[in-house]
């Protein structure tokens, strides 16, 4: 590990990924826990979690160290204010807030239109999917599911806007506290692309979300799907209705999906019943983004 340059942090919500970067951003050891912002309070405790996910690795006390995500939020470690959009790499590097000597925290994005919108460490995937893809810079369409989903506008390398849906969030909620939640499996049931599909389809069709989600309730009690098919109808449903909204709007010619592979799939399968064209398709591109951002800061 002698050429190691950066230590990298990608500090989520409920979980931290650390990354040591060596030339060129090459990740030369990767950590992680499940000592997430929100599980901690206090700076002594978030660095004892950072001292402990790093542990082993001979060039801490030297090497500079850069973060994104909920570290920097209000129940972070330090609030590090949000970059208004439009913002590029440059934007984010100039209101990275600095702890101490070698520690950095990056802000977040927010977009001030009719609704306001925020995001903490998708900027910093979205700045790797840039560095790793430059044409996307040019203009492009960055779909990052997950609780939160991200719909990023991209134009000559800076953010330009974006949207949010708790597509993830609310899954959840649905799937394990709902009255809907009766009909299904209480485990993990046996994937159901055709069930899945389905719900993408009903999307499709007109009708409220909320009379769409009932419904999930009835085709169960009518039987006309299975009870370990509920679970991916639901998801298609959600999905479809988050990719309705947002084709509601004229999308750039070129989109892109980052995030984890078998949720992308998952976007890439209900985007082509809307469509469009297999999407790009990106695993975590953090560390790429912290690299690039690393650079742009001159660490």
């Amino acid at each position: 590990m002698s050429d190691a340059r950066l230590i990298a942090l990608d500090w989520g919500s409920t979980r931290l990924r650390a990354f040591l970067l060596g030339a060129d951003g090459a990740v030369l050891a990767t950590s992680q826990s499940e000592q997430g912002a929100s599980t901690l309070s206090g700076a002594d405790a978030f660095a004892q979690a950072l001292t402990t996910v790093v542990r082993g690795w001979p060039a801490l006390p030297a090497l500079p160290m850069l973060a994104c995500g909920m570290v920097g939020s209000q129940h972070g470690w330090c609030e590090a204010p949000y970059a208004p959009c439009p913002a590029g790499a440059d934007a984010l590097a100039r209101q990275a807030l600095q702890v101490s000597a070698k520690f950095w925290i990056l802000p977040g994005l927010m977009h001030d239109g009719a609704q306001p919108d925020v995001m903490r460490g998708e900027e910093t995937q979205i700045i790797g999917a840039l560095a790793l893809h430059p044409v996307l810079a040019e203009q492009a369409c960055l779909v990052l599911p997950g609780t939160h989903s991200k719909w990023a506008r991209v134009a000559a390398g800076r953010v330009t806007g974006f949207a949010t849906h708790m597509t993830g969030e609310l899954y959840a909620l649905l799937r394990q506290h709902s009255v809907l939640s009766r009909l299904m499996p209480g485990g993990a049931s046996a994937p159901s692309p055709e069930s899945f599909l389905a719900g993408v389809d009903a999307a499709r069709k007109d009708g409220g979300l909320s009379h769409h989600l009932f419904a999930v309730r009835t085709l169960g009690l009518f039987k006309r799907l299975a009870a370990e098919q509920l679970p991916d109808y639901l998801s298609g449903l959600l999905i479809g209705h988050e990719i309705a909204h947002e084709l509601s709007a004229a999308l750039p010619e070129r989109l892109a999906l980052v995030g984890d592979p078998a949720l992308c799939e998952r976007y890439a399968l209900a985007l082509n019943r809307f469509g469009l064209a297999a999407p790009l398709q990106l695993d975590n591109t953090a560390p790429a983004g912290l690299w690039r951002l690393a650079q742009t800061m001159g660490l």
